[in-house]
């Protein structure tokens, strides 16, 4: 589900593809009406936007589809379809389950970043590799500030404790980019001055970036085509 146009499945989309998933890109943006449910679809990947998940001053939704989106949100968690969302995604993952999301009081996060897993995450099926401290691309405003009631953190960071998290069984949410070449984060950077820096910074990393989070991507594909249980990854683990 792409959010804006500046924010398209990009590279994750390859992983995605790779490994099995044929990819079906619904774009509201342009007037395209959502489903009403997931029946037919294996997966659910919410991507990243310019928008707000919360009401607007004038009470109007941060986009007119975002209602129909958190409902399938909801239906998705409810109906265990794994369920990936992406900054903005994972924030709406989050307010559609209980969570709150708002402007940052931690102000603008933006560039090439680290953030580190939880204790909980070893037991993940997607996040359990994924090394303590991974490179990642940030570029937001807002924040979850509030987790939904019996969310799991998967990861944080000092100013932004609600980096990922899983709810359910296979919703996962992440507050950072996967997705983001230097090329896609050059654009978002284009309206600033002084931007060299980050950019460079951000084309660094890419190499580090494939390599932890293409092998998440084909976990999570693994999940969204039955190869790979969560539920029995984690009552497999030893009772310590």
């Amino acid at each position: 589900m792409e959010n804006d146009p500046t924010d398209d499945i990009r590279r994750l989309g390859g992983w995605l593809t790779e490994a099995g998933l044929e990819l079906v890109v619904a774009r509201p943006y342009t007037g395209e009406e959502l489903p009403e449910t997931l029946e037919g679809y294996v997966a659910l990947i919410v991507l990243g936007g310019e928008q707000s998940t919360y009401p607007q001053p004038d009470g109007s939704p941060g986009a007119p589809w975002f209602p129909r989106l958190e409902s399938l949100l909801r239906k998705a968690v409810k109906a265990k379809v794994p369920t990936l969302g992406i900054c903005l995604g994972g924030q709406l993952l989050a307010q559609a389950t209980g969570g709150r999301v708002e402007l940052s009081e931690a102000g603008l996060e933006v560039g090439a970043k680290l953030v580190a897993k939880r204790d909980a995450a070893a037991d993940d099926v997607l996040f359990g590799p994924v090394p303590f401290a991974p490179d990642v691309v940030q570029h937001h405003y807002d924040e979850i500030t509030e987790l939904p009631a019996g969310a799991v953190l998967m990861a944080a960071s000092p100013r932004y404790p609600h980096q990922a998290f899983r709810i359910g069984d296979c919703a996962w949410g992440t507050q950072f980019h996967i997705e983001t070449d230097t090329a896609m984060f050059a654009d978002w950077a284009a309206k600033w001055e002084d931007i060299d820096d980050l950019i460079a910074q951000v084309d660094a990393v890419q190499s580090d970036v494939e390599e932890v989070w293409r092998p998440f991507a084909h976990r999570f594909a693994a999940v969204a085509l039955g190869q790979l249980s969560p539920e029995r990854e984690r009552r497999s683990l030893p009772l310590l």
